[in-house]
């Protein structure tokens, strides 16, 4: 997939059009970004099918609870000129997330939401959180990479069906694994980059990855990661 994590507003319809036009489908942005209306924008613009695009957005913190959430919901949909979303994650696990939750049940049963889940959810949240849901949680986004590797969570998702997304495969803004020796001897090995051998990492292991990307070269790059067969040595 395709973030869009700190993409500035202005830039957004820019960048995932150039996305789009790479190869990507499937979409992750948030209320929080900020940047939804320019994601409806570029899907608008690409002139494909809705039903070509994986799209993925969050509710805030700030919406959190029954009633702000569907107001919330709604207004992501507008923002992002669609009528129903494929993946919609509750982003932290702050203020009635529970309240959150009921509404997403809702709007899955409608069928106005394809797939509902978490974002930042530890074990302890996941199942306070499963205790007192109808639908258990389909998705739970995290950070996660060879720094971080969030194997006891990953093993937690897995027995539970819970499919699990990493944001900021790459690290968190910093480029210490990019330049990491090791990594870079592994790229060497199977002739590819440190970015594209940090991503089959974590697909190698069952995991969704949302890198971000403002270069054409680099989402090439991140996509061609796909062709990547990491071995156990």
């Amino acid at each position: 997939g395709y973030g869009v994590y700190q993409t500035p507003p202005e830039d957004t319809q820019r960048c995932v059009l150039d996305a789009i036009d790479v190869g990507y489908r499937s979409i992750d942005t948030a209320q929080a970004y900020g940047n939804e209306e320019g994601v409806g924008a570029a899907i608008a613009e690409s002139g494909l099918p809705r039903e070509e695009f994986f799209l993925t957005t969050k509710v805030w913190i700030t919406s959190a609870g029954y009633e702000k959430a569907r107001a919330s919901i709604e207004e992501s949909m507008r923002k992002l000129r669609a009528d129903y979303l494929d993946l919609l994650l509750i982003h932290q696990p702050f203020g009635d997330y529970y309240g959150t939750y009921r509404a997403m049940e809702e709007l899955y049963k409608a069928g106005r939401l394809r797939a509902i889940g978490v974002s930042n959810f530890g074990e302890k949240s996941l199942t306070e959180l499963a205790m007192t849901s109808e639908i258990n949680p389909m998705v739970n986004q995290v950070e996660s990479h060879p720094y971080l590797p969030q194997e006891e969570l990953l093993a937690y998702c897995q027995k539970n069906m819970i499919a699990l997304t990493a944001y900021s495969p790459l690290g968190s803004g910093s480029s210490v694994m990019l330049e990491d020796p090791v990594i870079d001897r592994i790229a060497e090995k199977n002739n590819a980059t440190p970015a594209q051998i940090l991503l089959a990492w974590n697909m190698q292991r069952g995991v969704a990855v949302i890198p971000k990307a403002v270069e054409e070269k680099h989402l090439r790059e991140n996509l061609a990661a796909l062709n990547v067969e990491l071995d156990a040595g």
